[in-house]
């Protein structure tokens, strides 16, 4: 086994255009935690050695207030900033666009700081201790070039009771090796069950599908590949204002193309997350939940 501590990538810099504050920074815990010092905590509880904060440089000061003082002397930090000029190659910021290029332009601006296999994960997503400790695993003794790994939930563990949410829906072989993840962006639930809109109707998901929740496993390598396909993106959607380059849909050009294989590793662990301000409350009780059943303690870092 490698003895390489791992890293684990944390997409901070969103909007959270639908949440309507800054969620990433927000206290869901009893001791005044966010959501994703839950990842950190388990992710130190794992083995990893590193935590690399992606965000927005006009919010980098109060963010690093919040977040330092807590993980002094517990895990390495550093810090990257995503801006719509970070990886222009010449090209011209669409006029009116003021959102960056999605969660693969996040993770492209860590180019300089990975020095390690890592895992990225979303700041604003609670994913449990299991998927941490199977992340882990297949860093240090699974992962090299070309071989990653995504952690599949199952989409009713997924879903929220307050909107529509955006999934990357998981197909494999025999192997567990992802044939193609169909990236879905308006999945809702009605009546007990899951739909989603395809070719002008709406079609049902099995609620046991297996789904991307954004957490894979690479090495630098992947991100120096998606590099050449990021500025084809840019080519093709040179005056949209919303299009994205998302982390899912790059690991399935990467599948197609042959150049990789990307195992689903299955996780037992329930997700839950923050998409809206209705979820707000229901992340705080199931939070509590698992403190009371001494899963975390009631101050994660005294």
């Amino acid at each position: 086994m490698s003895e390489i501590k791992p890293s684990l990538v944390i997409l901070a810099a969103g909007m959270a255009s639908r949440y309507g504050g800054n969620k990433q920074t927000e206290s869901f815990g009893p001791s005044g935690e966010t959501i994703m010092e839950y990842s950190i905590y388990d992710a130190i509880k794992a083995g990893f050695g590193k935590v690399i904060f992606i965000i927005r440089e006009e919010f980098a000061e109060s963010f690093k207030s919040v977040i330092e003082p807590k993980l002094a002397g517990k895990i390495a930090t550093d810090y990257v900033y995503q801006s719509l000029e970070s990886f222009s190659g010449g090209r011209e910021i669409p006029a009116g666009r003021t959102k960056p290029f999605g969660t693969m332009h996040a993770l492209l601006c860590c180019k300089d700081v990975l020095d390690a296999p890592f895992a990225v994960i979303n700041a604003d997503d609670f994913y449990g201790f299991d998927a941490f400790k199977r992340a882990y695993d297949f860093l240090v003794d699974g992962i090299e070039k070309g071989k990653y790994a995504c952690i599949g939930y199952e989409l009713k563990n997924t879903l929220s009771d307050n909107g529509s949410v955006t999934r990357g829906e998981i197909n494999v072989d025999p192997l567990q090796n992802i044939v193609s993840i169909t990236e879905r962006k308006e999945i809702y639930k009605k009546d007990g069950k899951a739909f989603t809109p395809e070719a002008g109707t709406d079609i049902e998901l099995p609620l046991d599908t297996k789904v991307s929740m954004n957490f894979f496993c690479f090495t630098p390598d992947f991100v120096n590949w998606s590099e050449a396909e990021y500025y084809k993106f840019r080519d093709a959607n040179s005056t949209e204002l919303k299009a994205e380059f998302l982390i899912p849909e790059v690991a399935d050009i990467l599948i197609k193309s042959g150049e990789g294989v990307v195992k689903m590793i299955p996780t037992e662990a329930v997700w839950f997350g923050v998409t809206f301000k209705e979820d707000a409350p229901v992340v705080k009780a199931q939070l509590q939940k698992l403190i009371d059943a001494g899963t975390y303690p009631e101050d994660l870092w005294a």
